[in-house]
C-alpha cells in the first residue's frame, strides 16, 4: 500500500510516499481501506518538531480516517465487512497511521457513516466536531452572549452552529478577512468582527470567549469579556497571558478555563456522540466546511494549505 511518512523534521518537503506492507486485521480488528484522512494542525506542529510531545521517526501520521471495510479478523464481527465506517484514532489510543491507503484498527473503535454523508464530511467531525460538542457540554451558553475565534476554521464554523441550536443569547464571530467573516454569518454568526483591527474586543461585552487561536489573540479576547465573564482557552498551549493580565481577571471576577479534549472523551458515549453529529451534517442540520482535498501523494501540498492560514473548513487527504 501507498502511505505518507516523514524519517525527519522540517518543512512539508520531508514528508516521503512509500510503499509499504498493507496490516492484517488481528483478532478483534478490521481492515480498512481509507477514502479519507484528516489533517489537523498539530500535525503540522510535529512534522516540524513544534508540537508539545516529539514523535518517534519515522512516522506515518494521521488520527482520523473514514473508509470501507475490506476485512475483519476473528472475532471482529462479520456484520461490519462492507460497512461505511469512521475512526477516531486519536481516541482509542491510536496517534498516528492515518495518511495510508488502509489501516487496521479495533472493531470496538468504530462508528458508523450514513449513506448520504461523505467520508471527507464525516473525517471533519471528528477532532473538530467532538471539539466543538465538548466545548459547549463544560461550557453551556443557552441565553448568553458569546464570542468565537477563529470563526471560519473547523472547529470555529461547528461551535457557532451548535451554540446556535443550544440557544446562544448573541454570537459575535471573529475573522480576518471579509470572506471568513461573511461565511460565519451565514452560518449563524449574528455578528462579525475583524480581529486584524486593534481594539477589536473592547466592545464585544460578551459571557464566554472561545479562544480557539491563543498567543497575542487572548489579551484581545481578555477584552472582549464583560465582569464574570469566562476565557475559554483551546489553542492547543498557545498562552501569552501575562501576571497583570490575570489580575486583571480576578478584579473583574472573571474565569479562565483550560480545555483538552482527550481527558473528556467516554469510550461509553463516543460512538453515539459521533452518530449523532453525522445524522445532523446528513440532514443538513449542520454543515461542514470543506477546506481543500488532495490525494495522498500531495500531503505536502496540503500541509502548505494549512500553514498559509488561508484555508477554511477542514483540509483532508484522499487516498
Amino acid at each position: 500500500m501507498k502511505a505518507v511518512q516523514f524519517s525527519r523534521f522540517g518543512s512539508p518537503e520531508v514528508f516521503e510516499f512509500v510503499d509499504m506492507p498493507a496490516p492484517e486485521p488481528a483478532a478483534g480488528e478490521v481492515l480498512i481501506r481509507v477514502k479519507a484522512a484528516g489533517i489537523n494542525f498539530f500535525e503540522v506542529l510535529m512534522r516540524a518538531d513544534r508540537y508539545a510531545v516529539t514523535p518517534s521517526l519515522p512516522m506515518v501520521p494521521g488520527v482520523e480516517v473514514a473508509g470501507v471495510v475490506e476485512a475483519v479478523g476473528a472475532g471482529a464481527g462479520a456484520q461490519w465487512l462492507g460497512a461505511r465506517v469512521a475512526v477516531p484514532l486519536f481516541a482509542i489510543g491510536r496517534g498516528a497511521g492515518g495518511y495510508a491507503e488502509y489501516i487496521a484498527v479495533e472493531a470496538d473503535g468504530l462508528a458508523p457513516v450514513p449513506d448520504g454523508l461523505a467520508f471527507e464530511d464525516a473525517v471533519a467531525l471528528m477532532v473538530q466536531g467532538l471539539t466543538a460538542l465538548h466545548l459547549l457540554r463544560q461550557n453551556p451558553v443557552t441565553g448568553k452572549p458569546v464570542l468565537v475565534t477563529a470563526a471560519a476554521g473547523g472547529v470555529g464554523s461547528l461551535l457557532i452552529q451548535l451554540a446556535r441550536r443550544e440557544g446562544a443569547e448573541t454570537i459575535i464571530a471573529a475573522a480576518g478577512s471579509d470572506s471568513k467573516r461573511s461565511l460565519a454569518q451565514s452560518l449563524g454568526a449574528d455578528i462579525a468582527v475583524d480581529y486584524t483591527r486593534p481594539g477589536w474586543g473592547e466592545q464585544a461585552g460578551v459571557g464566554i470567549v472561545f479562544d480557539l487561536v491563543g498567543g497575542d489573540m487572548s489579551k484581545a479576547c481578555v477584552a472582549a469579556l464583560r465582569p464574570e465573564g469566562r476565557l475559554v482557552l483551546a489553542a492547543m498551549g498557545r498562552f501569552s497571558l501575562g501576571g497583570a493580565d490575570i489580575e486583571a481577571m480576578l478584579a473583574a471576577n472573571q474565569s479562565l478555563q483550560g480545555f483538552s479534549l482527550l481527558p473528556l472523551l467516554d469510550g461509553r458515549t463516543l460512538r453515539s456522540d459521533l452518530t449523532s453529529l453525522f445524522r445532523l451534517a446528513e440532514r443538513g442540520e449542520l454543515t461542514v466546511l470543506r477546506g481543500g482535498a488532495f490525494p495522498l501523494a500531495a500531503a505536502a501540498d496540503a500541509h502548505r494549505a494549512i500553514e498559509s492560514r488561508d484555508t477554511a473548513g477542514k483540509v483532508v487527504l484522499l487516498p
